[in-house]
């Protein structure tokens, strides 16, 4: 059974926004993202948008070519643009008029790489690959369920609800939990008297999503929250 651990560098490294100008601090790269989480990322300096259950981080490219183009794109920074694209071809959607004619599908107005409504000898097509192509771009997924958690710290008394994802390893939720204790990794992590796999999810630890249930009932799913124990090992991790 996997015990509690810090995270190796290539799941836990920053963004590479270390030399840039006019951009947030580095971030932390996750597997999964929460809608939340990408809802934090509304300006045209901190832009961020999820399609397809895969999260962009747009800020450079926004920056990179700042103007009427990007507007729609910083307009639409933190949502979910699914609907911009056809779900088969990944490409922006199309509408047909009633006179045959074919036109792009921008409800915030046409977008960065999308071409215009006739021929236009000022656009510049040299972008190559457009940038809802670019996986460069993409910085992980968008989970398909959020899970609350209940953190009680048995040394300090703690006690903290986290939002995570249900795709993520118990390692990687106390990854997010070491914002508010550096030393998560010093405990062992229980479930009803239990020490859990901190290499398995929620789900395959035996603590169950069930949201639905509580649908069924009529019950607020937010006045059961599971609770994870920690217990403190006497090794103190480095923070």
């Amino acid at each position: 059974m996997a015990s509690a651990k810090l995270l190796p560098e290539k799941l836990s490294k920053l963004s590479k926004h270390e030399d840039a100008k006019h951009l947030p601090p580095p971030y932390k790269l996750r597997r999964y993202y929460t809608p939340e989480e990408v809802s934090a990322h509304n300006t045209p300096n901190d832009c961020w948008v999820s399609f397809f259950n895969e999260v962009y981080d747009l800020t450079q490219l926004v920056q990179k070519n700042y103007g009427a183009e990007v507007e729609p794109i910083t307009k639409a920074a933190g949502t979910d643009i699914s609907h911009w694209f056809d779900a088969k071809t990944r490409d922006p959607k199309v509408v047909v008029r009633e006179n045959g004619a074919v036109q792009y599908f921008t409800p915030n107005g046409r977008y960065l790489h999308v071409p215009p409504a006739a021929p236009d000898a000022q656009w510049n097509n040299s972008f190559g690959t457009p940038w809802w192509k670019k996986k460069k771009l993409c910085i992980g997924k968008l989970t398909k369920k959020v899970r609350r958690i209940r953190i009680i710290n048995m040394l300090t008394k703690d006690d903290n609800i986290l939002d995570a994802c249900s795709e993520e390893t118990m390692n990687e939720i106390l990854d997010r939990y070491l914002e508010l204790n550096s030393h998560a990794a010093s405990y062992t992590w229980k479930r009803l008297a239990r020490p859990l796999d901190m290499d398995k999810t929620l789900a395959e630890n035996d603590i169950p999503d069930e949201t639905d249930e509580f649908l069924d009932l009529n019950i607020d799913e937010d006045e059961y929250v599971p609770a994870v124990h920690l217990y403190y090992d006497d090794n103190l991790t480095v923070a």
